[in-house]
């Protein structure tokens, strides 16, 4: 008995008149909705950055509409000797953070001179007026570009942040406890924050030994003592300096603010930095603090820490491009290209 197929189903038929496949491809699985949001997010960041940064700035508008005289008033109130101060201090605060940087990628391998690794952390400033994740990867494509040949892999230059921000969360984590009264949390949350902390930490110098892989090669100053210290130290050298420039600017806008208020707008700071907050960052985290004690008063002093902070900043970049300029008019003077890399060490 011969067995005849069985005609194809009209939903299976095709508009040519071909049956239509009906065997799933598993390969071809539908994204999950975090992926799909994620993809919406990569297509639509700079979208993303200009709207949260005009919604925040709004939300801090309406609520200085009605005490706009005296935000104006707080503002004036900041000497030209206390704007000049606050910039330099971010000066110094960005030269400490390189010097970490350096520190970090010379672990990594890199023998890449800290005056063309400084040249390229200047970068970091233009993008993050805009996002800190964008800094970031400005500046790590300006050393790319500057030394090739002397500098890691990329995915090794990103893991040379981590030890960065497992050493900022371990002071932040210890400064967190000024945010209790602020914020109202917990009292046992800084001790939650240091621990998880301490525990990343640790798990970070264990990943260090697995050198077999570009990316954990970043972490290689974790298990150097000396490169190690000498991270920590240039990097809390770099926080004290933001820390007291807080501090100054809280001070000269009337704000009865302590050395731990400066700390805690810091730490504010840092983490509106990682939402497209913008510009807006500073004044929002001085608000946030700070805004029981007078919002205006606040606001002022956040907005004068990013006006600083920016000019620090371009400072900074000033001194990049200048010292560019004269590397590059050195070598067409000798008539001999520098090495890769090369610079005052």
């Amino acid at each position: 008995m011969t067995d005849h197929p069985s005609p194809a189903d009209p939903a299976d038929v095709l508009p040519g008149g071909s049956a239509a496949d009906t065997t799933a491809d598993p390969t071809t699985a539908a994204p999950s909705r975090w992926s799909r949001v994620k993809a919406w997010m990569g297509r639509h960041q700079k979208g993303i950055v200009v709207g949260g940064s005009l919604l925040t700035a709004g939300i801090i508008l309406a609520l200085l509409w009605s005490r706009r005289h005296e935000f104006a008033t707080a503002i004036t109130d900041a000497s030209p000797e206390v704007l000049i101060a606050a910039s330099l201090l971010q000066v110094l605060g960005l030269v400490g953070r390189s010097e970490s940087w350096h520190q970090a990628v010379r672990g990594a391998g890199a023998l890449v001179s800290r005056r063309v690794l400084f040249r390229a952390s200047a970068m970091q400033v233009l993008g993050s007026i805009i996002n800190g994740q964008l800094g970031v990867a400005m500046r790590i494509a300006a050393l790319r570009r500057s030394a090739p040949e002397v500098t890691p892999k990329i995915p090794t230059l990103v893991a040379a942040e981590f030890p960065i921000v497992a050493v900022e969360l371990m002071f932040a984590a210890l400064a967190s406890f000024t945010l209790v009264g602020p914020l109202g949390i917990p009292w046992w949350s800084p001790l939650a924050a240091f621990a998880l902390a301490a525990l990343l930490g640790w798990w970070m110098q264990r990943l260090s030994h697995k050198s077999t892989h570009d990316l954990w090669a970043g972490l290689t100053v974790l298990r150097q003592p000396r490169g190690a210290a000498l991270l920590t130290g240039a990097l809390f050298a770099s926080i004290m300096c933001q820390v007291l420039r807080n501090w100054m600017l809280l001070r000269a806008v009337g704000v009865d603010a302590s050395i731990w208020d400066g700390a805690a707008v810091l730490i504010a700071v840092a983490t509106l930095a990682q939402l497209p907050t913008g510009p807006a960052a500073g004044a929002a985290a001085a608000v946030l603090i700070l805004g029981s004690d007078g919002v205006a008063a606040a606001a002022a002093a956040g907005v004068l820490t990013t006006v600083t902070g920016t000019i620090g900043g371009l400072i900074f970049a000033a001194w990049s491009g200048a010292d560019q300029l004269w590397a590059h008019r050195r070598s067409r003077r000798t008539g001999l290209p520098g090495p890769p890399g090369a610079g005052t060490a």
